[in-house]
């Protein structure tokens, strides 16, 4: 894929020749793309509108997410569906309970979004510069899903610590007021790495599977229902843009749901106390903890909640960024069919 100590180009693609991926790559010769408009401002705004569109889903969805969280961590308790867990958090703990964890919740999940939808637009972009118009067009889904998963890892690496804190909040709603509160308490307690990192496996297993679906299906969804159609996605304005984005996004947002629900039920019963699953490694406490838990209940506990949260959530995702990314100014990239005049 990449040059290496002196080796040749590798075709990432099968492109006969490939420039070595770089910080800005020399693009291959283009009829489709201007370059130009995709540079250090592109991605900066792209970066704002990603932190933005997650922090407010995220955000707004907090009381879903502590129903979902409560169900994972306690099916015994909260046996009684989406609906039926509204009702016995808010009787037995009041209606602030449902807002537990939203400090972390809205935080971390801007700084993730920063990083992973303007990490993607990066990767997408430079990828395709580096192996031409023609093997871009032809492997676009891989190109989402290596984009993806390279954006995820580094969103992980700043969001996994919040996570860890919102999870505790809402497992132990006496443990802190907030995650100025929180976080310094699981830091004394559990030190840095057992109290903020021990679920980074999890939330990798979780979230690049999760994200690589979430831009794949996405884009694929949306040159599905562009044929269908008859229209040019990038041209879409307004209202039309905005129902692709929801549209496409609710799908895709599903399909990425169901792909990363074992590994979300994981992190949450990994993160709701320092012995979950016992006190080895965090490897041996994920396999206790799965194998407790047992595979049915591992994909199937809170799916109904999670496909419900994921899906809303997924498709406001992609809606506000496109709509945040126009507010900037700037024109969302989108691939082209090189066979096609399009400028």
């Amino acid at each position: 894929m990449f040059s290496t100590f002196g080796a040749k180009p590798m075709s990432l693609f099968g492109a006969k020749s490939v420039t070595p991926l770089a910080l800005s790559p020399k693009p291959l010769a283009t009829s489709v793309y201007d370059f130009n408009d995709y540079n250090l401002s592109y991605y900066l705004k792209g970066a704002l509108a990603g932190g933005l569109c997650c922090s407010l889903t995220h955000g707004g969805l907090v009381p879903v997410d502590v129903v979902k969280t409560r169900i994972q961590l306690d099916p015994a308790k909260y046996n009684k569906g989406m609906v039926g867990g509204f009702k016995q958090i808010i009787a037995e703990e009041g209606t602030m309970a449902l807002a537990s964890g939203f400090g972390p919740t809205a935080v971390g999940y801007f700084i993730q979004g920063w990083f992973k939808f303007g990490g993607v637009e990066f990767f997408k972009i430079n990828i395709t510069k580096s192996v031409g118009d023609e093997s871009a067009w032809k492997n676009k889904t891989g190109i989402y899903l290596l984009s993806a998963a390279c954006a995820e890892f580094i969103a992980d690496i700043f969001l996994c610590p919040l996570e860890a804190t919102r999870i505790r909040l809402v497992s132990q709603p006496d443990f802190g007021s907030g995650l100025a509160d929180a976080a310094p308490k699981i830091m004394r307690q559990d030190g840095f790495m057992k109290g903020f990192y021990s679920g980074f496996g999890p939330i990798l297993f979780k979230q690049v599977p999760y994200t690589m679906a979430k831009f794949a299906v996405q884009g694929k969804a949306q040159d599905l229902t562009a044929g269908a159609m008859g229209i040019d996605a990038s041209t879409l304005k307004g209202s039309g843009k905005l129902a692709m984005g929801l549209w496409s996004g609710t799908i895709a947002g599903v399909a990425a749901a169901i792909i990363s629900h074992p590994a979300d039920t994981l992190l949450s019963l990994i993160n709701k106390s320092e012995t979950a699953g016992g006190t080895g490694s965090t490897v041996s406490r994920l396999t206790n903890l799965a194998s407790e838990m047992g595979f049915k209940k591992l994909c199937l506990t809170g799916l109904g909640a999670r496909c419900v949260m994921i899906g809303t959530l997924t498709a406001g995702q992609f809606a506000i960024f496109d709509i945040v990314l126009d507010l900037t100014g700037a024109r969302k990239f989108h691939f082209h069919d090189p066979a096609e005049a399009h400028h």
